[in-house]
């Protein structure tokens, strides 16, 4: 009996698919070539389901980094709507340098699942972009920031995150980083 398309996943299936992702994070941080079997393992799934929900490694991986740019997005939404602009951008700025960290460590299997011939292209940083676009505009309007910052002004700012060794004492130095962009947005704000 095949299931419809179209129709509900399960909720124990979508249990299964998210226990999947959160252990292949944490694994694929530590190894890019830690085993699949491994990580079915410790998220307490069979090889059958595993696969049915990641049927190569590249998917795993592609689905591991869509997946965290997609919470990182959500976090901005929840953010402004529960914050005041500037601590919820600056809140979101913080989330958003624990994905980098997090994401650091995954540069090797993002690398490996990209890299061969015929292998899918990198997911795009739409959704994160679209984020501090929210957070911009937000702030702008209550005239926190400056004008005119655009979600890929901000990126460029915040790239030094990248350059951040994430198995050093990374948490200091995020956050002189972090409230020098932040100084540097509300410089000629409208309300300062």
């Amino acid at each position: 009996m095949h299931q419809r398309k179209d129709a509900p996943v399960r909720s124990d299936a979508q249990r299964n698919r998210e226990r999947i992702l959160e252990v292949a994070l944490a694994e694929l941080t530590h190894s890019a070539n830690v085993p699949l079997s491994t990580i079915a393992k410790k998220a307490g799934v069979g090889q059958a389901t595993f696969y049915r929900n990641f049927p190569s490694r590249e998917a795993l991986v592609l689905e591991v980094y869509r997946h965290e740019m997609r919470q990182v997005a959500d976090a901005a939404t929840q953010l402004a709507e529960t914050r005041e602009p500037d601590r919820a951008l600056r809140e979101w700025m913080d989330y958003l340098a624990r994905f980098a960290m997090a994401k650091a460590g995954l540069a090797d299997a993002i690398r490996q699942a990209t890299s061969a011939p015929g292998n899918a292209e990198k997911p795009g940083h739409g959704p994160v972009t679209s984020a501090a676009e929210l957070l911009l505009r937000a702030n702008e309007e209550a005239g926190t920031i400056r004008p005119g910052v655009t979600g890929d002004d901000f990126l460029l700012a915040i790239a030094g995150l990248w350059q951040i060794d994430p198995l050093g004492d990374w948490q200091p130095r995020v956050n002189r980083l972090l409230d020098l962009v932040m100084d540097g947005l509300r410089a000629g704000a409208p309300g300062a």
